[in-house]
């Protein structure tokens, strides 16, 4: 429904700012239930691509990462052997209008849901995760234009489970909750 209203205020399809956003950055401030290992809170390089359409001041995005050894530290005699962290969300985004910015970086914020594949195994097989868990995202950035279809954007999100509530699964104490940062920087490919 709200998508819905996002189009009924938007302009025609052929105004729209269509985007392709390749990017590289790091995920830091992790804070989980589901294992005791502190590797969550270390930075880890993540990759990932975002897709976006906007108009003068709504606009959505669909958004996919993925970030490996995000349980692990790089310390020898590491129980975790290998893990990692996806994400998939769509979102709304509401930026300044384009006539205010068409110089200078254009500011914007996000937010939406999706779901985040987190999964990590380890020496004895006793601390195995692979879940799939309901989640939101939310943030802020900037993008500005080197060119008529190329530009650069840098951007900070916070992912969050959603649910988990108190049921004990698992390893998990307190129920099953994952959230983090992520910065990432971006080349923006207007087609």
């Amino acid at each position: 429904m709200f998508t819905a209203a996002i189009w009924g205020v938007a302009p025609d399809a052929g105004a729209a700012d269509k985007q392709i956003r390749p990017f590289v950055g790091f995920t830091f401030a992790g804070d989980t239930t589901l294992t005791l290992n502190e590797a969550v809170g270390k930075v880890h390089a993540t990759i990932g691509v975002n897709a976006a359409v906007l108009w003068d001041v709504f606009g959505i995005d669909v958004d996919v990462a993925h970030t490996p050894g995000f349980f692990q530290s790089g310390e020898p005699g590491e129980l975790v052997l290998s893990s990692s962290v996806s994400t998939f969300t769509g979102n709304v985004v509401v930026g300044l209008p384009r006539k205010w910015t068409e110089y200078v970086l254009r500011p914007y914020v996000v937010a939406g849901g999706g779901i985040m594949h987190i999964r990590a195994e380890d020496q004895y097989q006793l601390l195995e995760i692979a879940r799939v868990k309901p989640t939101f995202d939310l943030g802020a950035g900037a993008m500005g234009f080197i060119t008529r279809r190329v530009g650069v954007l840098w951007e900070i999100r916070r992912f969050q489970t959603i649910g988990g509530g108190d049921e004990l699964s698992g390893i998990s104490f307190g129920g099953e909750k994952l959230s983090f940062w992520r910065a990432t920087m971006a080349v923006a490919i207007r087609y």
